[in-house]
């Protein structure tokens, strides 16, 4: 029962302070779940993203539940689940009325603004830690990861592709060289 509560308490601390959506929220969920909790270790979350993204559904909720399911099976999934649910539903209630009311007050305009710079900042955050991990081994750059990234990059970016389908070729690129 202890461990359902960290759980639950875990993911109200997420869920409260999970600004500017699932991405910015990782930084925050590695913080909680890696460094303080230590419940799983860089190398698994780094996984956890990549098998968020493939996952149909809310990244944040699929992150919460799989956390939750690897630590006290279904009933750490709920405590997660909903921990990350609550604090989230709430905030909103309380912002929608007070942007209904307050919506022409120049500083609610503002406030978004800087809101949005935060969120910005704890995305590309995440998006460093995760590269940095998946193109440096022991000090040496992988030059093959490096590689399919900045194809992948251009592939998004000039054509549209969908991101699965990159997820999908490199996942097959990198079992055939390890097979090879």
């Amino acid at each position: 029962m202890k461990m359902l509560l960290q759980i639950f308490l875990a993911f109200i601390k997420i869920g409260s302070m999970s600004f500017g959506g699932a991405y910015g929220a990782m930084a925050i969920i590695q913080k909680q779940i890696v460094e303080i909790n230590k419940w799983m270790s860089f190398a698994e979350f780094r996984d956890l993203v990549a098998i968020d993204e493939l996952t149909p559904g809310p990244i944040l909720i699929n992150s919460a539940t799989y956390i939750g399911m690897k630590l006290h099976g279904i009933p750490g999934a709920l405590a997660a689940s909903i921990g990350c649910i609550v604090p989230s539903f709430l905030i909103s209630l309380i912002l929608i009325r007070v942007y209904r009311k307050y919506r022409r007050v120049s500083y609610i305009d503002e406030s978004i603004l800087s809101i949005k710079c935060m969120a910005s900042a704890m995305i590309f955050s995440t998006f460093l830690t995760i590269l940095l991990d998946s193109l440096f081994h022991d000090g040496i750059i992988d030059y093959r990861m490096l590689g399919m990234a900045l194809v992948c990059f251009f592939l998004l970016r000039k054509y549209r592709i969908n991101p699965i389908y990159l997820m999908l070729g490199c996942g097959a690129i990198c079992l055939g060289l390890s097979l090879i």
